[in-house]
């Protein structure tokens, strides 16, 4: 597996209640087309790494480094997994998402490209001439 980070992007899934009002059986359904859709992605040797996400956690923030229970966004927004796959562009990136069974159910796929410089410092060395 290529592990460039010119060719990975993070595919979030938000929403973590899209299988809210529908049956077990569409439930059992979805899930089962996600598992067929994961292992063509793994197959194919494109997925670097994935995981569902449990719906609590803790908020890190702050001078002081305060804790809180989170997340605090709306379940409809909150991260409910990812995958970091290889892809050839954004394109091909987004047609992978494309491919999400539960986003007929209202769920949502951010894809975001990983870079090789954090943007931020990318900014701080170009105002101080070193990019």
């Amino acid at each position: 597996m290529n592990h460039n980070h010119q060719n990975a992007y993070l595919l979030l899934f938000r929403g973590t209640d899209w299988h809210r009002g529908l049956s077990m059986d569409e439930v059992r359904d979805v899930m089962s087309r996600w598992e067929a859709w994961y292992g063509g992605v793994v197959e194919a040797g494109n997925m670097i790494a994935a995981s569902p996400l449990e719906n609590e956690g803790k908020l890190v923030s702050g001078k002081n480094k305060e804790v809180a229970d989170g997340p605090f966004a709306e379940s409809k927004e909150t991260v409910g997994g990812f995958f970091m796959v290889n892809a050839g562009s954004m394109e091909e990136a987004v047609e992978l998402a494309k491919a999400c069974p539960a986003l007929s159910y209202g769920l949502t796929v951010e894809v975001r490209p990983a870079a090789d410089v954090c943007p931020s410092s990318r900014a701080a060395g170009a105002e101080h001439g070193t990019a």
